[in-house]
């Protein structure tokens, strides 16, 4: 470390910040660029506003009469545009002060909003692949400008020097860098030209690249030969949605259920969404290909659409939107959010138009995407109006959508968890009872709205008295006959505070049901905490929070054989068994979490009845 000198500097002056280039480009290399090859970007960018700058000069140039030229092949690349160009003031001002920026120019301040980036760090992304960068610029703003050279190196040092005007006879601005060897993955010839058309493909203004194979008269490969496919002319609107569904097939790697046009002239972008063919996962975002001005900014730029619009990808360019100094995501602002609102919008008049007029084309999107409909529609009444009877549940008659339940079922009952519908689906289905599984994401409340949409319809949850009242009551005789048997199964399940029931219902090889919720056991779970608790402040609270909870039910089938043969069981130790193993089958039936004393209660009981066995054989 060097120490200031305090003659030169005398306590109280003003000082000037030290920068080691070294340093800050490895900063921009693992910090604020994903990868070196944003080199290039750079380059195209600048170039790119310098055409901007120019036809503010020139407005009366046509737009395709200046472009950019790429030149690589494998010992430089070299990009060269017919922008406005630099004075040798330019040069001192904006090549060699880290952080200023041309488009901060007065003379242009009142133009920012047209070029792509405003930051004035840009250019040392070439340090990621190079050691030197060689800069030779004529300004356009002189029709007698002399030629400028600028050599900056990575050890922070640069030299300028003027030439004459003959080193380079037009306007505008060269860049050439000799790569290092190890940036040989992102500067040979055929990484720059796919670098380039990964970039550029939409930019307005005409790119070329050249490997140098050709001739030294050869004009180059167009990068961008076409404008974006929709800003193209199509003779009839099915060859515009072909097309449209192709360019979606080719960016994104699967052919489009559907393509969206996206237009909004207020923020100049324009674009399409494509409607995936299969089903994501719930909340997965995509990311989105954007391009501002032309220019690809992000393929993973998820903060353009909500959350909920995870069943689309969307290609866009805009001209409105604000970069992040990285250039490799949207700066989060009130423009951001309005375009994201009006997107949003653009969705939702899809799936309207789809209700309205394509019912096939809405079943195959139902089908693929229901959960993002489901969730859309628990915010948006709208799309909950026009899609809630068309969205496919899981019923005790199958999967079906709700317009069609609701149609054999006027009192439509929900459950609150997937476990308590598989509990009781097979039994409520040959009760006749119409039950809805309520415990999907979005699925209980959402069925619970279905009045709002068919006020006929009556929607209750799922409790326990309502199963059992439809269960049939066994006769005297035979409710005395099982007495016994019952008192021990009572005696057995009392840990599980679980009662036990004898009644008939179908199917008849169910041998059994356990009647519980979640709630339930929660309340019974912080009930048998506090009677743990001998004391104590924490003892006190439980008790005060603790109120009478609901005991499970575990009922018998009468109508099934094994039951049958169970009550009939007059060995009292075999009788608790095999009730413990009726609540132990029951209990995995339902398919909710075990606790530990269930599991070890299956295990146990399935010994002692193999036990029993062999004892009954030998």
């Amino acid at each position: 470390m060097t120490l200031p000198d305090t003659a030169a500097n005398p306590a109280g002056a003003d000082r000037t910040f030290q920068v080691d280039l070294r340093g800050l480009v490895d900063l921009l290399s693992h910090h604020l660029y994903s990868s070196p090859k944003v080199y290039l970007r750079e380059l195209m960018q600048n170039a790119v506003d310098a055409l901007t700058a120019r036809h503010g000069l020139e407005s009366a140039a046509p737009a395709d009469a200046l472009g950019i030229r790429l030149y690589a092949d494998g010992s430089v690349v070299r990009v060269e545009d017919d922008g406005v160009g630099l004075t040798e003031a330019d040069v001192h001002n904006f090549l060699a002060t880290i952080g200023r920026s041309s488009k901060r120019a007065d003379r242009i301040a009142e133009q920012r909003a047209d070029f792509i980036g405003q930051f004035g760090i840009g250019l040392l992304s070439c340090f990621l692949v190079a050691d030197e960068i060689h800069v030779l610029s004529r300004s356009a703003r002189t029709p007698d400008a002399p030629a400028v050279e600028w050599r900056g190196r990575g050890d922070g040092s640069y030299t300028v020097r003027t030439l004459p005007a003959s080193a380079r006879p037009r306007p505008g601005t060269t860049v050439t860098l000799t790569p290092r060897a190890d940036a040989a993955e992102w500067t040979r010839p055929s990484q720059v030209h796919a670098l380039a058309r990964h970039f550029g493909s939409l930019l307005r203004h005409p790119v070329t690249f050249d490997d140098g194979t050709a001739g030294p008269d050869a004009t180059g490969v167009s990068v961008n030969p076409e404008p974006a496919p929709w800003a193209r002319t199509y003779s009839t609107p099915g060859a515009r949605s072909r097309a449209l569904a192709a360019y979606g097939e080719e960016v994104f790697g699967f052919e489009p259920l559907d393509t969206i046009e996206l237009d909004l002239p207020a923020v100049g972008l324009k674009g399409i969404a494509c409607v995936l063919p299969e089903a994501v996962p719930a909340g997965r975002r995509h990311g989105h290909r954007v391009h501002v001005k032309g220019m690809l900014l992000s393929e993973q730029a998820e903060e353009i659409l909500p959350e909920w619009a995870f069943f689309v990808r969307c290609v866009v360019d805009a001209e409105s939107l604000r970069p992040t100094a990285s250039r490799e995501s949207l700066y989060e602002d009130d423009t951001l959010a309005a375009v994201r609102d009006a997107l949003a919008e653009r969705l939702r008049a899809w799936i309207a138009r789809a209700a309205a007029s394509d019912p096939d084309l809405l079943a195959r999107f139902l089908q693929a995407h229901h959960l993002a409909v489901k969730s859309l529609a628990v915010h948006d009444d709208e799309i909950l109006r026009m899609l809630l009877p068309w969205l496919p549940f899981e019923t005790t008659d199958g999967h079906t959508t709700l317009d069609e339940f609701a149609r054999t079922h006027r009192t439509v009952l929900v459950t609150s968890s997937v476990e308590e519908f598989r509990q009781v689906a097979a039994i409520a289905s040959a009760a006749g009872l119409g039950v809805v599984n309520g415990g999907y994401t979005y699925d209980r409340e959402l069925v619970h709205r279905l009045p709002e949409i068919r006020p006929e319809a009556t929607v209750a949850d799922l409790d326990p008295a309502t199963l059992t009242a439809h269960l049939d009551p066994v006769d005297r005789e035979t409710e005395l006959a099982a007495a016994a048997y019952l008192a021990l199964a009572r005696d057995a399940l009392a840990v599980f505070d679980c009662d036990v029931a004898l009644r008939t219902f179908q199917p008849a090889n169910a041998p059994a049901l356990l009647v519980d919720n979640r709630e339930a056991r929660h309340e019974r779970t912080r009930s048998q905490l506090a009677r743990e608790q001998e004391g104590g402040l924490w003892g006190d609270i439980l008790g005060a929070l603790r109120q009478e909870a609901p005991r499970a039910q575990l009922i018998l089938n009468q109508l099934n054989p094994l039951v049958r043969a169970a009550v009939a069981i007059d060995e009292p130790e075999l009788a608790r068994t095999s009730a413990e193993a009726l609540y132990g089958q029951a209990a995995m039936l339902s398919r909710r979490p075990l606790r530990p004393a269930e599991s070890s209660l299956i295990n146990r009981s399935f010994l002692d009845l193999l036990a029993h066995a062999l004892r009954k054989d030998s």
